[in-house]
């Protein structure tokens, strides 16, 4: 697979969470709580999945930096 299909995928992922914690902070609604159940099984999976989403974007941007000096 194409580390470009990869990155797209993961931060669609990161985006997710974002707009979540967005719901979360603004109108206290937690999305995957309402959708998944509140600390299931899978919500705690897409939690899991969403945060190590979240540290693989720390290799784009260190890639994305190291474009900008090239």
């Amino acid at each position: 697979m194409d580390s470009r299909c990869i990155d797209y995928f993961v931060l669609t992922l990161v985006i997710i969470g974002a707009v979540n914690w967005g719901l979360i902070g603004f109108f206290g609604f937690d999305l995957v709580a309402w959708l998944f159940g509140n600390m299931s099984w899978l919500s705690r999976i897409i939690y899991g999945i969403v945060g190590i989403c979240g540290l693989y974007m720390l290799s784009v941007f260190g890639r994305i930096t190291a474009l900008g000096k090239a």
